[in-house]
């Protein structure tokens, strides 16, 4: 079905206050290849980035880790569903998030083996 890769180390989900500033922790350099996603609401700024880049000021939700769907058009549909639905008959607690090229889905680091087990028994294929 899909391919994913698990990305390298742990993630972090986080809240900053509406209106908060974005600190520099979160500027990207010629040479990272760190995925971040920044989301401002009405209410809130959610902050998904490595562990070691989480602001300072933030409410924080750790570990997770980050797998990305690889090879993905925007002709595709179902993509999220198919990875949701198993996770959610396996009770495995996710964090989704979109950008223009693809999709990627947290799983919390003491869940991966399991949902890792359970992606490839839904016929998805996991690298890293």
């Amino acid at each position: 079905m899909l391919d994913l890769d698990l990305l390298p180390g742990e993630y972090a989900v986080c809240r900053l206050s509406a209106g908060s500033s974005l600190p520099p922790s979160l500027t990207a350099g010629p040479d990272d290849k760190s995925v971040i996603s920044v989301t401002w609401g009405l209410d809130e700024i959610s902050i998904i980035c490595p562990t070691d880049r989480v602001p300072e000021s933030a409410e924080v939700d750790t570990a997770w880790r980050c797998l990305r769907v690889a090879g993905l058009t925007t002709a595709m549909t179902g993509v999220l569903a198919s990875l949701v639905g198993p996770l959610a008959d396996a009770r495995v607690n996710i964090v989704t998030f979109s950008t223009y090229d693809t999709d990627y889905l947290l799983v919390p680091t003491v869940r991966l083996t399991e949902a890792v087990n359970t992606l490839a028994a839904a016929g998805h294929r996991i690298a890293g």
